[in-house]
């Protein structure tokens, strides 16, 4: 059975990324990040979201573990920053409804959701350059980068929160990411 950990950067929703990927029928527990990187025993990563980059632990040496990688809010920011992209601060700040146009009908991740979605997302931060290697794969009128990807890499991310209820087509999110680490 494919094993998906998601490693725990203190966001409200944490427990709900859990429960998504259970639902899609994958072994997955929420993992501290201060946990090493060599114990790690997975087919894939995902980071969740959280409130700052001052608490992610271990979460940086966590991209170079050979695996399928998905970053969810702040953890699409981490994988940016460390990977050489930028964050900043959004226009928009707080949870809001937003429509997001998918711009790579061809990414794994997100490329089934085209034309478009609707999802809930938060823009206090916002990836404001995506790193070298990396394509963005859907914007929208509040955020330029509202996902990128590394195929190469197996790393990707999403600004909005797919395991909440108000995010329209979020568990097929999940399943995609699942289908990702099945196939790495």
């Amino acid at each position: 059975m494919t094993r998906i950990v998601v490693i725990d950067l203190h966001g409200q929703f944490t427990h709900l990324e859990r429960r998504a990927l259970r639902d899609v029928g994958v072994d997955t527990e929420i993992v501290s990040a201060d946990t090493d990187p060599e114990a790690l025993d997975a087919d894939g990563i995902v980071l969740s979201g959280g409130p700052d980059m001052d608490r992610v632990g271990n979460a940086p040496a966590y991209l170079d573990l050979d695996v399928p990688v998905l970053g969810i809010c702040l953890g699409m920011q981490l994988i940016a920053v460390e990977r050489g992209g930028a964050v900043g601060g959004g226009d928009y700040g707080g949870y809001a409804d937003v429509d997001v146009e998918i711009v790579d009908d061809e990414d794994p991740l997100v490329g089934s959701l085209a034309p478009e979605t609707r999802v809930w997302a938060s823009h206090a931060d916002e990836v404001t350059e995506v790193p070298e290697g990396f394509v963005r794969t859907a914007t929208s009128d509040v955020c330029d980068v509202e996902a990128m990807a590394n195929t190469d890499e197996n790393l990707y991310g999403v600004q909005w929160h797919p395991e909440v209820a108000h995010t329209e087509r979020g568990e097929e999110v999940f399943e995609n990411f699942v289908a990702i680490c099945e196939s790495a």
